[in-house]
């Protein structure tokens, strides 16, 4: 595993809150996202995340910070834009560039008079409106978690829970790319049809079985041309980060209308993902083996297999559900922790995800989401939905105020997080993905 200088644990920033232990976003993060001032007119623009504060690199840059650093100045120029698209365009080499200058401006051993200069670029965290990162052209949901594809099958199919095709190839579809907002927007209530197992006919009227489900999502820098696929040994070079994502989910209206074609109705009322993006720079130190298959599995098909991959495809990132009702609310009681799973339980990797979804030659662009799709462990704790958790509502969760839960109720907030530390690094986290759910 080979540590760039951005990575060193040694690392400490003049920004004291990037130095606190358990920080989201110390010096050795730097996660990309679009904000401005809150209560302003400002156009929005790139920042890094560092500690509780937000570096604004246009502003750095008309400082003349980047003047030394041709190749930093270059991205940083994609930076004064209201969203992430051209700097994801631009590739691993500009990214990196600009990573290696904002980790020596913001180091505790810069010249005092640039880190003087940079202050004036400093954002309190809790003053910014956030945005969401980049215009997403097109966004594609995968149903990554053997473990989650087996809970679910089983439900509906006892018999044959996974489907011949499973551990073949990468299942996923089209997502609506129109509904992603970004973490804080309230989600309402979505109305559609539903039939239940006893009724004659279906009934039209709100979901009776909101859910959400804990998944991690990609973003595509550099994009491919139509009818050019990625070989998996490319696949790094075009993606640009990670972020969290919650894929809401009306399970009545999706017993009901997936069949023959999919998911519809029930999914793209809303997604929501966290506003800031980390590199896959920053996620170096946690790369991780992709989980071993089971015995009997076949191996992946030659476009989709890369010894790399296998050895270092996975992340070692926990990802957390945190559940806090109106009740709680009003109480002023803390949101309490349903769901904790790891990413190294993804029976396919972001690289299998990107390189299968360009293999028929389908273009990718900048900006572009790939979700996951829910992560769910062997556990019952790590199961990453309530579809799941409840075991599709006959069994509800009781929290500890004495409330129980098959589904999500009007009012309450879910909160989607996710770090990733390990021996020899420094922790770094994703921030929050949060949502609270409105009556239709």
């Amino acid at each position: 595993m080979s540590i760039d200088p951005t990575n060193d644990p040694a690392l400490r920033s003049w920004v004291q809150t990037a130095n606190l232990r358990g920080a989201d976003f110390p010096i050795q993060n730097l996660p990309f996202g679009i904000f401005r001032r809150a209560g302003t007119r400002e156009a929005p623009r790139v920042g890094v995340a560092i500690g509780a504060a937000i570096l604004d690199i246009a502003a750095c840059l008309a400082a003349g910070l980047f003047d030394d650093d041709s190749a930093a100045r270059a991205a940083a120029t994609a930076c004064a834009m209201p969203t992430l698209n051209e700097l994801m365009s631009r590739g691993p080499s500009a990214r990196r560039a600009l990573r290696q200058a904002l980790s020596a401006l913001l180091a505790d051993s810069v010249a005092a008079h640039r880190r003087q200069i940079a202050e004036h670029a400093l954002v309190p965290q809790q003053e910014a409106e956030l945005f969401l990162p980049a215009q997403i052209g097109d966004y594609t949901d995968f149903y990554a978690s053997v473990h989650h594809a087996t809970n679910v099958g089983s439900m509906f199919r006892p018999d044959q829970p996974l489907l011949p095709n499973y551990k073949w190839v990468p299942i996923g579809y089209h997502g609506r790319a129109s509904s992603i907002v970004v973490s804080g927007t309230p989600v309402r209530r979505p109305v559609g049809q539903r039939k239940g197992p006893n009724d004659e006919v279906p009934s039209v009227g709100p979901s009776r079985s909101l859910d959400y489900e804990l998944e991690l999502g990609a973003f595509v820098g550099t994009g491919n041309a139509l009818g050019e696929p990625i070989p998996m040994a490319q696949a790094d070079d075009h993606l640009f980060g990670l972020c969290l994502l919650n894929d809401w989910s009306a399970r009545d209206l999706q017993a009901w209308e997936y069949q023959p074609l999919g998911p519809f109705l029930a999914k793209n009322f809303a997604s929501s993902i966290s506003p800031w993006v980390v590199t896959l720079e920053a996620l170096e130190p946690f790369r991780a083996p992709l989980a071993p298959r089971a015995e009997g599995d076949p191996a992946p098909l030659p476009y989709l297999t890369d010894r790399a991959d296998q050895e270092r495809g996975g992340f070692a990132i926990t990802v957390e559900t945190w559940l806090r009702t109106a009740r709680m609310q009003e109480a002023g009681e803390p949101a309490v922790r349903i769901t904790q799973g790891q990413a190294t339980d993804l029976y396919w990797s972001m690289a299998q995800m990107l390189v299968h979804h360009a293999s028929n030659g389908c273009n990718l662009r900048a900006g572009d989401l790939l979700g996951s799709g829910t992560i769910s462990g062997p556990s019952p704790e790590s199961r990453g939905c309530l579809l799941e958790l409840t075991w599709r509502g006959a069994e509800p969760i009781t929290l500890p105020n004495g409330e129980s839960r098959a589904f999500l109720h009007d009012g309450d907030e879910l909160q989607i997080t996710a770090f990733a530390e390990r021996d020899g690094a420094v922790r770094i986290g994703f921030g929050v993905c949060t949502g609270v759910v409105l009556p239709a």
